[in-house]
């Protein structure tokens, strides 16, 4: 199972790539493969303020629906819209053109709290 070291975790399977005050978030690769393959991305919240924890879109699997949860309080500035017509990237590059969300962080102490990727494995293992 692929966990980058320069990503930060939840315990929700999300990802989640720091750039000052923008965060790229998607699912792990360990999330994708439990879901399995991959039919649809939706997220209708761009432009919307989000506390941490908040539900900020779904993915559809085959076998299953599952809400997203936004890692951090802050504005969805982005949504990867390549996935409206290839959601199966989630599954085939997770952590590249797979991502789902870009936002706006507004509370960066939450940054914090967020795992990281030796944490993360052991959650996985």
């Amino acid at each position: 199972m692929n966990i980058p070291d320069s990503l930060k975790y939840t315990k929700d399977h999300e990802w989640i790539k720091i750039d000052g005050d923008i965060a790229t978030i998607g699912i792990t690769d360990f999330a994708q493969s439990e879901l399995g393959d991959i039919v649809y991305v939706e997220v209708e919240t761009v432009g919307d303020s989000l506390d941490k924890d908040e539900v900020f879109g779904t993915v559809e699997a085959v076998k299953t629906v599952s809400d997203l949860f936004i890692p951090l309080t802050g504005k969805i500035i982005e949504f990867n819209e390549e996935l409206e017509d290839e959601p199966e990237m989630v599954n085939e590059e997770p952590y590249e053109k797979g991502w789902m969300i870009k936002m706006e962080i507004t509370d960066h102490d939450e940054v914090k709290e967020l795992m990281d990727a030796e944490a993360y494995k052991a959650l996985t293992d």
